[in-house]
């Protein structure tokens, strides 16, 4: 304590407690003296951990499973049932999630040397926050690292009828017979996997667009729609709720159905009656309730910063993660708070920032993704058609992925891979794979990309043999 008994001082102060805000506040702090603490008003472990990435991959891995079993000869004749079993999968989407008990997750802090302060952290001064009735400065920075919440649409009805999130979807306890999904992106289509795995009788997709997956190349989207309706997903293109009537809708906690059915009117007049809605339909930064006006910063939209994550005109203020609006992915997030710690490290102990080490330039064209549909999607840089609006001249490489790693996954193997090409410097930029086994792929692509290596160069790297990564040769051979 200093001075004030109700004030702490430490040299950082993380405000979200989430993986982003963990990896700020050890970077900075590891092997030295410094002092951190994380205030956190949830659960220490943040989105990720109890109702994301996390519990998403529990909900995906088992129907993952049992379709790769089914694909092989000597493998499916020992399935007695190809679909998961319900509370064999939730059991285990809960051990991962630890019951939503952040236990561990504060220990961790706390043997890391970060303290951790439980309640709302809010920005009332220059290096000073304030949770409740006690205030923490910051000798060094503050960092905000608050992510962002789900999106509800202004539709009549739709906040009225109480509809899930991804919240609900990933912590389901109740599982609908019918649902109807809004959003054609990530959490749309991840959850319409798992959802048909668990046994939704009737899933219905609306989608404003003409595509899933919109910021991918257009294959995959195609690719993903074309695997989703084959299992009996109804996926309706060029769709919007015009209304949704819900009479008896109520909060019944995390994953429980939240009322009776819901009648959703869609644009055309089609009427679709269901037992629980799922918005997925985006996200927004939090950074409302933060006390930013007070400090003269916008409270609406994401906090910007530069390279090094600081916030304009506010050296002292870093924001990192879902918050700062650049990349909404957990681990561009947790790069972004190492940069973030390491410049506060460097700058505490008088350091310059000239290394790369101290830069977040992933972000603006080399971010990796998987989307663990099946056909799993992973991808890194930019698409062909964000290339050239770019004013890139490319070159593309383009085909099936049809090598003996695929074939021995499954003889009737369906993928296709996609690498677009710096004409002038011969480098790749962006990388696409759809198919099983694929998302392994995606960090040799992701090397490439960053590392700017020539073209004629990744020729010598010689993939193993036989795997699915032998597409990359075919994708160069290609290119000869």
């Amino acid at each position: 304590m200093d001075g004030d008994s109700q004030t702490s001082t430490y040299d950082v102060v993380v405000i979200g407690g989430g993986p982003v805000g963990e990896n700020a506040a050890d970077y900075a702090i590891r092997g030295s003296d410094r002092t951190a603490v994380i205030i956190e008003h949830e659960l220490v472990g943040g989105e990720c951990s109890y109702w994301a990435c996390m519990p998403s991959k529990g909900l995906l891995g088992p129907g993952s499973a049992l379709a790769a079993a089914a694909a092989l000869p000597g493998a499916r004749e020992r399935l007695s049932d190809t679909a998961p079993d319900r509370s064999g999968v939730l059991g285990r989407r809960d051990e991962i999630t630890g019951g939503r008990d952040d236990t561990s997750q504060v220990e961790w802090a706390r043997n890391a040397g970060i303290d951790v302060i439980r309640g709302h952290g809010r920005i009332v001064g220059e290096r000073e926050v304030a949770v409740d009735e006690r205030r923490v400065a910051a000798r060094e920075a503050v960092v905000v690292a608050t992510g962002s919440v789900a999106s509800i649409p202004p539709i009549t009805g739709l906040r009225e009828a109480r509809p899930w999130t991804s919240r609900d979807a990933t912590n389901l306890v109740d599982v609908p017979e019918r649902i109807v999904v809004l959003g054609g992106g990530v959490v749309a289509c991840e959850a319409a996997t798992w959802l048909l795995d668990l046994g939704v009788r009737e899933l219905t997709m609306v989608i404003r667009g003409n595509r899933l997956l919109p910021k991918n190349e257009p294959f995959v989207g195609e690719m993903v729609a074309d695997a989703l309706t084959a299992r009996g997903a109804d996926i309706r293109f060029g769709t919007e709720f015009e209304s949704v009537e819900r009479p008896d809708a109520a909060d019944t906690g995390y994953g429980h159905l939240h009322g009776g059915p819901a009648r959703v009117t869609l644009s055309g007049g089609d009427v679709v009656e269901v037992d629980e809605i799922l918005v997925a339909a985006g996200r927004r930064p939090a950074t409302r309730e933060l006390g930013l006006s007070g400090i003269g910063v916008e409270e609406s939209g994401p906090l910007g910063v530069d390279d090094h994550m600081v916030v304009a005109g506010h050296p002292w203020l870093y924001a990192v993660g879902d918050v700062n609006g650049r990349v909404a992915l957990t681990h561009m997030g947790k790069y972004q708070a190492r940069v973030a710690g390491d410049v506060i490290a460097a700058r505490a102990e008088g350091r310059n920032l000239d290394s790369p080490r101290y830069s977040a330039f992933a972000d603006h064209g080399a971010v990796p993704q998987v989307v663990f549909t099946r056909p799993e999607v992973s991808a890194v840089g930019v698409t062909e058609e964000q290339a050239r609006a770019d004013g890139i001249d490319v070159t593309v490489a383009e085909m099936d992925i049809a090598v003996a790693g695929t074939y021995l996954l499954d003889p009737d193997y369906s993928g296709h891979a996609k690498l677009v090409i710096d004409r002038a410097r011969d480098v790749v930029v962006g990388a696409t794979f759809v198919g099983a086994g694929t998302a392994e792929l995606v960090h040799s692509a992701t090397v490439a990309v960053v590392g700017e290596v020539p073209v004629d160069r990744l020729w010598h790297a010689v993939p193993s043999y036989p795997t699915v990564s032998e597409v990359w040769l075919r994708l160069l051979e290609s290119l000869r």
